[in-house]
């Protein structure tokens, strides 16, 4: 570990330390548990019908804790029910999937509407034309999306989030990911969101797309002004995959990602990065890789807007959980 890692960690110690609990929006303990099981032991069958359950407006942790199984549903957490924690019993053990498309904001499997959300152990899947129709000459590829983040102060543990075109939709607000599966193929996490994804594996599937596609793309962020405080901020973890694919892709003028000691596989390609729609807005981006390793992280192929000078200064503003946690409201979050 270098010195400069661990005086960012001793500094980020410091400054959680000092606004720990400034946040007590929902208490730190969970006040009720609320089970879910599709055998019949449990209160409710469905996730749907356990969130209709907990009473609005809710102010205190309560815990829907949801048993094994494949849950066939669309779930939606309301705007006026904060403070909740869906808990499943493991990725590929507690599934919630469903098959919906066409428009990003109709299609969700899961969307999370209110801020102070936690969600940990689970696979979350929009099953649209993942791999098993790709072989057909009709095939078309749509929006599907797997998970959709309105709220701000939301955090993600362990989870898997499956998906082709637009998996995981991280609208607006401040998300953490920790320890999470990301699949999909094009724009698969993409948004306006101001999110910490930490140590998450990051599979790209474009591969089953050839040759309908020729390359893949992994972010969309749209950050609209140079006040946005927007930006996706990847700490550890690693890309994988198949097909050509892409870091990401503006999806607005001051579009904002870093990759921060990222594994990334040669599947990266050499050019890193792409303007798409915001050709001649490239000295406005903040792309970066910062202590990158793996074949794909090389940097000499890189489009010329890509400079060291970018990547310094992102590892100094970026690198920490002060980027989400301003307020110290991730050590609010009962623990596990």
């Amino acid at each position: 570990m270098s010195d400069l890692f661990i005086f960012i960690a001793l500094l980020l110690s410091t400054c959680t330390g000092l606004s720990v609990a400034t946040d007590q929006t929902c208490g730190n303990k969970v006040v009720s548990t609320i089970l879910v099981d599709q055998t019949g032991s449990g209160k409710h069958h469905t996730v749907q019908a356990a969130i209709d359950s907990v009473p609005e407006p809710n102010s205190q942790w309560i815990k829907i804790k949801v048993k094994r199984g494949v849950y066939i549903e669309k779930v939606s957490i309301p705007y006026t029910k904060p403070c909740i924690i869906v808990e499943g019993e493991g990725q590929k053990v507690t599934t919630i999937t469903y098959n919906a498309h066409e428009a990003t904001d109709v299609s969700s499997t899961f969307i999370s509407s209110p801020s102070h959300v936690v969600v940990r152990n689970l696979t979350i899947m929009n099953s649209y034309n993942r791999l098993s129709s790709l072989s057909k000459p009709s095939w078309n590829i749509k929006p599907a999306v797997a998970l959709a983040v309105y709220g701000d102060k939301s955090a993600f543990y362990d989870c898997e989030f499956l998906g082709l075109q637009d998996t995981l939709w991280d609208v607006q607000g401040r998300h953490f990911f920790k320890n999470c599966y990301i699949e999909g193929a094009i724009d698969f996490i993409f948004g306006s969101g101001q999110s910490i994804y930490e140590d998450c594996r990051i599979n790209v599937t474009a591969g089953a797309l050839a040759p309908i596609v020729n390359f893949g793309y992994i972010t969309a962020q749209a950050r609209w002004s140079i006040r946005d405080p927007s930006g996706f901020v990847f700490i550890r973890g690693s890309v994988r995959g198949t097909m050509n694919v892409y870091l990401g892709r503006a999806y607005g003028p001051f579009s904002r990602v870093i990759f921060f000691q990222t594994y990334l596989a040669s599947v990266v390609v050499p050019q890193g990065w792409f303007s798409w729609n915001y050709a001649g807005h490239e000295a406005r981006f903040t792309y970066a890789e910062v202590d990158c390793k793996g074949t794909g992280s090389y940097l000499s192929g890189r489009v010329p807007w890509i400079n060291k000078v970018q990547s310094t200064l992102a590892k100094e503003q970026f690198a920490t959980y002060s980027f989400i946690d301003q307020d110290g409201w991730l050590s609010n979050i009962p623990r596990f």
